[in-house]
């Protein structure tokens, strides 16, 4: 079982709802942010009794957690400090919508203890913006790293959105430019998906959605992209200036432990999966839902999989006393002379092209 112990932190408002969104969130005002700050302590005083473990990184998510204002966060942050004990080292997150992080005292958040910030800016075209429903503007954007930087903080993260209808090689490379030039040190370029009950979902007639071929296009182009301007690939997802990978979300694909506070939260801790439901009363009163076992063989193939240094055989053998299936080996030889898999000595990765069809290659090598 894993030493490290990672802690996330939801925080389920936003001031508007934007129309790709399918996480748990929605507006609210000044009493129901208090009345939730009073829930979050209440959950991790209760956490902090279950184990003696430090941690090693905090990871305040959402929903936008910068709505809170950065006397909540600092407050919140504090009292996990007063509660756990957190590595000296430990990497502390907070995501930012520029639209109200151009607003965040960045030195209270830094002097306080946060250490690196996620901005979701999804696209530097402002008809790009207006067409995912996000109320920030570019200079916004400039105004938040600019102030972050500042402070001190220096790691710092930008959302990239990839398929956002009427996007184009230019338009994405304008908006890679525009994160390079901002000195940004970690990228996370995703794919759009429409899921289902979201406003894209609903009207998905009205509007130019990348197909798959024009989503993968533009996913190897970014790939591509983002490793001549410094930019490694290091998960399917991530890509990141040497040194500034994300140590809380590589951790998930790790089978690091990690517990999650907040309504639709999921943990992974002593063994166990469960989560939050997507209702705040559930979360009040506590209840968990369990969700199985974790941390087996087949999972660990499935999440190493997902990192670009892919699945070490040894350390399969280390963990489980048995060597790796013959039968993923010579699976894995059929992608690998397709290109879309590697092997370099006991580890085999997907090529970039190999992780865009990623999830129905796992499904035969596991």
């Amino acid at each position: 079982m894993s030493e490290i112990l990672r802690l996330y932190i939801h925080i389920p408002f936003c001031k508007s709802k934007c129309a790709y969104c399918d996480f748990f969130s929605g507006k609210a005002d000044e009493k129901a942010y208090d009345n939730y700050v009073t829930q979050l302590k209440d959950k991790i005083e209760y956490w902090s009794n279950r184990t003696d473990k430090s941690l090693s990184s905090v990871y305040f998510g959402g929903g936008t957690p910068s709505v809170l204002g950065d006397k909540r966060l600092c407050e919140v942050l504090g009292f996990i400090k007063n509660n756990f004990s957190v590595d000296e080292n430990a990497e502390i997150t907070v995501e930012v919508n520029p639209e109200s992080g151009k607003n965040l005292d960045f030195n209270m958040l830094y002097n306080c203890g946060f250490n690196r910030i996620s901005v979701g800016m999804q696209s530097s075209d402002s008809k790009e913006l207006k067409l995912l429903g996000r109320i920030h503007s570019t200079e916004d954007v400039t105004e938040t790293i600019t102030n972050a930087k500042n402070a001190g903080i220096s790691n710092i993260s930008l959302d990239l959105m990839l398929g956002i209808p009427c996007q184009n090689e230019q338009s994405l490379k304008s908006s890679i430019d525009f994160c390079a030039e901002l000195g940004v040190t970690h990228i996370s370029s995703y794919i759009l998906k429409i899921e289902e009950g979201t406003p894209f979902y609903i009207n998905r007639d009205k509007y130019d959605f990348a197909d798959e071929d024009r989503q993968a296009e533009l996913y190897l182009f970014a790939a591509c992209y983002l490793d001549r301007l410094g930019y490694k690939q290091y998960e399917i997802s991530n890509f990141a200036k040497p040194g500034y990978e994300s140590k809380h979300n590589t951790g998930y694909w790790q089978l690091d432990e990690y517990i999650g506070i907040g309504p639709s939260a999921h943990s992974f801790f002593e063994g166990k999966r469960f989560y939050y439901e997507r209702d705040m009363q559930s979360f009040t009163d506590n209840k968990i839902t369990a969700d199985g076992s974790g941390g087996d063989e087949e999972e660990f193939i499935m999440l190493s999989l997902r990192l670009a240094k892919g699945l070490d055989f040894d350390e399969y053998k280390r963990l489980f006393g048995i060597e790796i299936p013959e039968s993923l080996i010579k699976t894995a030889d059929k992608y690998i002379k397709a290109g879309l898999m590697k092997r370099n000595g006991n580890r085999i990765f997907f090529t970039p092209r190999g992780f865009l069809v990623s999830n129905a290659i796992l499904s035969e090598l596991i």
